[in-house]
């Protein structure tokens, strides 16, 4: 029986795929190779890419029946939370990762799990449609490596709020010192990988300047059971930071919401700085101790002798795990990059996210620090899996090498090829970590799991209502209109 799919669907889903494989090809290998001393970071990739397998399907597809892709989007694009540029990408890629493998271990065939992959897709797809809606490009690479997320009024709005700063004056001083605890900070939270940080822009500014947009993310007690008590002082769990630099041309803001600047990002070009928090539960952006410079640098020496305390207290912490609880930490970092859709849906569940699926668990044995490095390697970087060959005269968008990193759907499931639908429900799921205790850090206060998702179930957005409006091209025409008025007095 062929699938109850169209010819435009599968169409839609195996262009998706080759758009994702030709962007993961070019951010892993113009990288620096995923490393530590500390964690087994490859090992617990490659564990992570069998756990979105087996846990996506099901969780997408309820959290889209609470709350569509695509709405869940339109408001992320009005806060700084988990769904940004970065995961709405990779974790569609850890979910293709993990297809792979299985494709090369000859457990999977390509025709398996079809409609878990067009579920998942299709989510991701429409998340990032909505999330770039402003500059009409579904991933950064489309758009020559711009990322410029927000609108004329957002952006407008954070030019005229931002503080200014001389190189050596207190603020200025405050800032390059919190900046540099609060990335050491965010890195070993996130065991040691790069996923706490996003960037989007450049965005040009009245003087000819150029602001990037930084959010820094999960630093209080959030979903990680290890941020417990650790992270109980700081006061924000999300923080926006606008910085505006003259003399300095942001030449790239990626995939991966990583940015690269020319001449190289230098903080005695700062001329301006504004710092915000949001998450699921704040309507746009709401500024933290911006009254004047003097209270904003007060504020950040504060959060960064903080977070160096606690950064020192992670490391003790740390070093102390086994190391199947450092590969578990580190998994369900990666695996829970898609996390924040079931916050704004008002539909997370601690289990859902921060569990090991036990058919997961079936791969750790293999995963000795050997096999997880030629894992990775392999997959993500050589590209030189079996499943991986195409036709041999095939040439690869970047490598020219007969290898594409995904392998797409057959279209002979439209017709009479045999296929199969999903891996089925999620099964139980198990973790080394202890569980997690502390309240969830909001911008409405400190909540429990259920009273997050009843606060998101709630939770009614001014911004939200006018997003049909917040578009540059309508307000460009309708400077006069009343909903024009209203997108300024919101922002």
């Amino acid at each position: 029986m062929p699938i109850k799919r169209s010819y435009v669907d599968l169409l839609d889903v195996n262009t998706y795929i080759q758009k994702l494989a030709d962007s993961f090809y070019f951010q892993c290998t113009t990288r620096t190779v995923q490393e530590s001393k500390l964690f087994p970071v490859n090992p617990y990739i490659t564990l992570s890419y069998y756990n979105a397998w087996y846990r996506y399907p099901e969780l997408v597809r309820k959290v889209d029946a609470a709350m569509p892709a695509e709405e869940i989007a339109d408001r992320a694009r009005n806060v700084g939370s988990y769904v940004n540029t970065i995961t709405m990408d990779v974790a569609t890629q850890f979910y293709l990762g993990g297809r792979q493998w299985l494709l090369d271990m000859g457990i999977l065939k390509p025709t398996d799990g079809v409609e878990d992959v067009i579920d998942v897709l299709d989510f991701t797809r429409r998340l990032n449609l909505a999330y770039h809606r402003s500059e009409a490009h579904i991933i950064p690479s489309d758009g020559s490596y711009k990322a410029q997320v927000h609108t004329a009024r957002q952006t407008a709005a954070f030019e005229d709020a931002a503080l200014g700063v001389t190189a050596g004056d207190k603020l200025h001083t405050a800032f390059t010192r919190f900046m540099a605890a609060v990335s050491a900070y965010g890195f070993l939270s996130h065991c040691e990988c790069r996923l706490s940080f996003c960037n989007n822009g450049p965005y040009k500014t009245k003087d000819g300047n150029e602001m990037l947009v930084r959010d820094a993310l999960d630093l209080s007690e959030c979903d990680y059971p290890w941020m417990d008590g650790v992270a109980s002082e700081i006061e924000h769990n999300n923080l926006t930071i606008t910085v505006t630099m003259k003399d300095t041309h942001f030449n790239m803001v990626d995939d991966w919401g990583s940015f690269e600047a020319e001449p190289s990002y230098n903080n005695d070009n700062l001329v301006s700085i504004g710092v915000y928090t949001s998450d699921f539960l704040s309507d746009g952006y709401i500024p933290v101790h911006m009254d004047n410079a003097s209270e904003l640098a007060d504020y950040l020496d504060d959060q960064r002798q903080k977070m160096e305390a606690a950064t020192a207290t992670m490391w003790k912490m740390m070093a102390g795990w086994s190391r199947e609880q450092m590969i578990d930490a580190g998994l369900l970092v990666y695996y829970g990059t898609l996390k924040d859709v079931a916050h704004f849906a008002g539909v997370y569940e601690q289990d859902d996210w921060m569990l090991v699926d036990e058919r997961t668990q079936r791969f750790k044995p293999l995963m000795n620090d050997e096999y997880g490095n030629s894992a990775i390697a392999e997959l993500v970087g050589l590209i030189t899996l079996t499943s991986q060959n195409r036709s041999p005269h095939r040439m690869a968008r970047y490598s020219q090498e007969r290898t594409e990193m995904w392998s797409t759907i057959p279209y002979s499931v439209l017709a009479d090829d045999a296929w199969t639908a999903g891996v089925g429900p999620i099964g139980p799921g198990s973790t080394s970590l202890p569980a997690k205790t502390a309240k969830w850090t909001t911008t409405q206060g400190k909540l429990t799991q259920d009273e997050c998702n009843a606060a998101a179930k709630a939770f009614e957005s001014k911004a939200f209502d006018l997003r049909h409006y917040d578009d540059d091209v309508w307000v460009k025409n309708n400077p006069d209109a009343p909903q024009t008025a209203d997108l300024a007095a919101a922002s």
